[in-house]
């Protein structure tokens, strides 16, 4: 298995600086992160979902774009995904994604998925995403780049099994998934080992992160109440070693992507973390 680190995840560095960062950690690929800086945080200190330095604009030009391409090409790494956030059904802006990669030499990009929050039936939601898919797989062919799905809590995909009924009529060539065993933690568990065999050739990459459940402190009808949030990789609900031996007892040996959203550590010592933590668990 080889490592990459999503750009969300290193947002007070520049893509250089990210470039000479990963180098010295011993990473191989890069997942940039696809979204604007809102004008009103360009002044702020840099956050994940804010003003984040290691981002591609969805607005950028060719020239721009080369930038990112070279970042990859001049430090021998793999521009291994443009990662947006798109509305499940906008087919013009999932294009541009498909567009953007393609120019930066990425093999896939993260597609819309519908938001599940019990206003719409589940159903209704479905339906669409499947008629959303197969742009999706016909992008993909045109264009040469894969379009994943991820498991992520708040969308009808926040499981192994929900996201694989999702995917199951398409070619995994072109349709795959970006299994997040992080977000199961808020939402989707279920035994990783099964989900894993379940998805078989459609999982395509794996992003490495980890939460935990606290107590509020607060009560409801006298039942205390818990919410979940982002905790350090190795002090979560999820059992790393136990799900890269999964990994390796199914054949996976594609990408483990780092999108640590702890704050525990500064970006460089997050990724120097996240490599040692790796190669122990896969010892």
């Amino acid at each position: 298995m080889k490592l990459s680190v999503f750009t969300v995840s290193t947002p007070d560095l520049t893509p250089e600086e990210l470039a000479q960062s990963i180098v010295a950690a011993g990473i191989d690929g890069i997942e940039w992160r696809f979204k604007d800086i809102p004008a009103d945080a360009a002044q702020e200190k840099p956050s994940f979902w804010r003003n984040n330095l290691c981002s591609i604009d969805p607005g950028a030009t060719d020239e721009e774009l080369e930038r990112f391409r070279l970042v990859a090409i001049n430090n021998n790494l793999v521009n291994l995904s443009v990662t947006p956030y798109l509305t499940s059904g906008d087919v013009a802006s999932t294009e541009r994604v498909f567009q953007v990669a393609k120019k930066v030499g990425a093999s896939f990009i993260r597609v819309g998925v519908p938001v599940y929050d019990s206003s719409q039936n589940y159903n209704d939601l479905y339906a669409g995403a499947v008629d959303y898919l197969h742009h999706v797989q016909e992008l993909s062919q045109q264009y040469g780049v894969k379009g994943l799905l991820e498991t992520h809590h708040k969308t009808i995909t926040p499981s192994a099994g929900l996201v694989h009924r999702l995917v199951s009529g398409f070619n995994p060539d072109h349709v795959g998934v970006l299994h997040d065993a992080g977000n199961m933690v808020h939402e989707g568990y279920e035994n990783h080992r099964m989900g894993l065999e379940l998805l078989g050739p459609y999982l395509a990459h794996v992003h490495v992160k980890n939460a935990h459940w606290v107590p509020t402190g607060e009560e409801e009808a006298g039942v205390k109440l818990w919410k979940s949030d982002w905790s350090p990789l190795d002090n979560g609900v999820v059992n790393w070693k136990a799900v890269l031996g999964d990994l390796k007892a199914i054949g996976y040996d594609g990408y483990l992507g780092i999108e640590d959203f702890s704050g525990q550590y500064n970006s460089h010592e997050m990724l120097l973390n996240f490599v040692t933590k790796v190669k122990q668990w896969l010892a």
